[in-house]
């Protein structure tokens, strides 16, 4: 379920569409048009033509699969995909079985988990609203009751199973509280699931940085993490009898260690887990309790391993690796710590992994520029490849999308920065083609090529080359150049984007007067930055859930979450530094936007509250900018639910065609 194991940011939730929702209203003597949905707020939105959604129809049906949680005695698994308005829980009996629907809820339902020792009940996690209040919920194989687990009014930061007893471990913080002094303790509790009012607490730890909770085999510790920043993070031991706990390794005033992913060795004596210590890339490590000793594992690979898996008997360790944004697989064994025959899996990004509790067959979710994310499995005796899930097809043909190039620029200051561009097919399109830069949030993130669902569009109907960025302060390229863009270095993050105006301006087949900016969440703040700094070198830009001002956004923000940001963005209770952020706040230099702006905010959002929305648009307007301002009060931190972001991507495209492809398009 683990609704957040790290907070690293954004992947904004973009819903698939279904063509046969669309409400059409007849206009008198006009176009027909698409009515809103009833919880969005429209201003300066102008009303979507039913012409349009019928174009991008063919787009709107993909439902990417996602891996949830393998069942413990038999070989099946709950997997993730949308039902409906929203993503719901399936059951897939065998490989290439048809999905069987399990929960069919108004709010979406992503991560699901069998109960550890018999599979007789499942949880699963649930919000309100985009409001990322999680709650934990239990539902009985073969019941269509769900009886909540967690307390009401807490938000769920983590779960973990004990092997040996199947209790929950759950960790929870309180919410709704939004001051900038406010002091946020994490409360661990242990429980029975199907006695969930008998929960005992085990610790409460100060502040909301805890996560990656894991029971030894035995049950009779816990390893866990706590989060500083991006950057820093530190690995603790918690004795389950006592609530005892102690921090494995000291903090240090030299360098900054970020840990994540320790998992107990089968013997109890060491851990398994990821570390930057002593190089720029977080590897596979293994660490002796009794010495404190880190033996590094993965020595010959200098990319971050992203996620690992330790299978029940002990025996193997799966492991991924980010190599430039493309994921790969390894196994290998523990007893001699040699790596396995690398398993042949198609080219992509790689999700979860999990190992079945018959230490053999490992399940992961997988997605690529021309496939939606799928579940497949493999085999760790055979390397057998299983497909599990295959995505229905469609009317648009996904084998002729557009595969990314990954390129490289020179930034400002001489350093290499990096993004994947997806460029118009140019036997269709003529001539320089038009530019969407689409900037990932945060800023911890990372742009991958994996697939783009019905942003296809966008070059397949539209001829419009867009470019992913991968900027000072993403997630792949070392912790150097991880903490670039921290502090008062913000915006150089931004002359990043600058340059690749340059780079665009350089290349024969784009066309730099007609260059659009999008982003979301902390990519909200790079574009209306973008916007400000380089006002004369766009056309138009899209701006969604972004920040605007660091300083209201810090104060505003879920306590839960603020002291992580103050690492990275700085603390705005500091004078000096609340002045620089005044001072560089795309709400503050509003009156330099002078291309037209799009701005979209979920209501409830916990992250980036509506203020930072709200605020950037009345300042716009008082420019005589054009400004679209799109509010959907029943959604958070992104649209979730497919009949707003349905409307979100029409009046985006219209937009677009609007404001950045007007009379200039021209298709073969």
């Amino acid at each position: 379920m683990n609704p957040v194991r790290r907070p690293l940011g954004l992947t904004l939730i973009v819903a698939s569409l279904l063509a046969a929702s669309v409400a059409v209203v007849p206009a008198a003597a006009q176009e027909a048009t698409v009515a809103p949905p009833a919880a969005m707020v429209l201003e300066n939105v102008p009303k979507v033509a039913a012409s349009l959604a019928e174009r991008i129809a063919k787009y709107n049906e993909f439902k990417p699969t996602s891996y949830a949680s393998w069942h413990p005695t038999k070989r099946e698994m709950i997997v993730s995909r949308r039902h409906n308005n929203t993503p719901q829980l399936f059951r897939v009996a065998r490989p290439g079985a048809r999905p069987e629907l399990l929960t069919d809820y108004a709010e979406p339902v992503r991560s699901a988990q069998y109960e550890p020792r018999h599979g007789k009940f499942y949880l699963f996690g649930r919000d309100t609203g985009g409001n990322e209040v999680f709650r934990a919920y239990k539902r009985d194989v073969g019941s269509a009751d769900a009886i909540p687990v967690t307390p009401d009014n807490r938000r769920v930061q983590d779960t973990a199973w004990a092997k040996a007893s199947g209790e929950l471990l759950y960790v929870t913080v309180p919410v709704g509280r939004q001051g900038s002094n406010d002091q946020v303790v994490s409360t661990v509790s242990i429980v029975d699931p199907s006695e969930p009012e008998g929960a005992r607490l085990l610790a409460e730890l100060p502040g909301g940085g805890w996560g990656s909770f894991a029971f030894s085999h035995d049950d009779k510790q816990l390893v866990y993490t706590e989060f500083v920043s991006a950057n820093e993070s530190y690995l603790w031991l918690m004795d389950v009898a006592t609530g005892k706990s102690r921090r494995l390794i000291d903090k240090t005033e030299g360098e900054k260690v970020a840990y994540g992913d320790a998992v107990f060795a089968r013997d109890g004596k060491g851990l398994y887990a990821t570390s930057d210590r002593g190089s720029e890339f977080r590897r596979l490590v293994y660490i002796d309790l009794a010495s404190g000793k880190e033996t590094v594992l993965t020595p010959q690979i200098d990319w971050d391993i992203d996620a690992i898996g330790l299978s029940l008997d002990g025996k193997l360790l799966a492991f991924v690796a980010n190599e430039d944004g493309s994921s790969v697989l390894r196994l290998m064994r523990t007893v001699d710590r040699k790596l396995l025959a690398q398993p042949k899996l198609p080219m992509g990004v790689i999700g979860r992994i999990e190992w079945h509790h018959d230490s053999r067959n490992l399940a992961l979710s997988l997605s690529s520029a021309r496939s939606p994310s799928d579940v497949y499995s493999i085999d760790a005796k055979t390397g057998a490849v299983t497909r599990w899930t295959e995505h229905e097809k469609m009317e648009v043909d996904m084998k002729r999308f557009v595969e990314p190039s990954l390129v490289r620029w020179k930034s400002f200051d001489g350093r290499s920065i990096s993004g994947f561009v997806y460029r118009a097919p140019a036997a269709r399109f003529l001539g320089k083609r038009p530019v969407v830069i689409n900037i990932h949030g945060g800023p911890e993130g990372q742009a991958t090529p994996g697939f783009l669902g019905r942003n296809n569009y966008y070059t397949d109907e539209m001829g419009l080359t867009v470019i992913y960025p991968n900027v000072r302060g993403s997630l792949g390229y070392g912790k150097s150049f991880l903490k670039l863009d921290n502090g008062k270095l913000r915006e150089d993050s931004v002359r990043d984007i600058g340059t690749l105006l340059d780079w665009i301006a350089a290349q024969p087949d784009m066309d730099a007067s007609r260059v659009a900016v999008v982003g979301g969440s902390y990519g909200g703040y790079m574009t209306l930055a973008v916007s400000t700094m380089y006002p004369e070198r766009i056309a138009a830009a899209i701006d969604i859930v972004g920040i605007s001002n660091f300083a209201t956004f810090l104060e505003r923000t879920e306590s839960y979450r603020r002291d992580l940001r103050r690492v990275e963005y700085g603390d705005e209770r500091d004078p000096e530094m609340r002045k620089w952020m005044d001072a560089m706040a795309p709400a503050n230099n509003a009156a330099k936007i002078r291309k037209p702006l799009f701005v979209v905010q979920g209501k409830n959002d916990p992250r980036v509250p509506w203020q930072e929305a709200d605020q950037i648009v009345a300042t716009v307007k008082k420019n005589g900018t054009p400004v679209w301002y799109m509010t959907a009060n029943d959604e958070g931190h992104g649209f979730g639910k497919k009949a707003n972001a349905d409307y979100l991507f029409y009046a985006g495209v219209d937009f677009l065609n609007t404001y950045l492809l007007g009379a200039g398009a021209a298709v073969k």
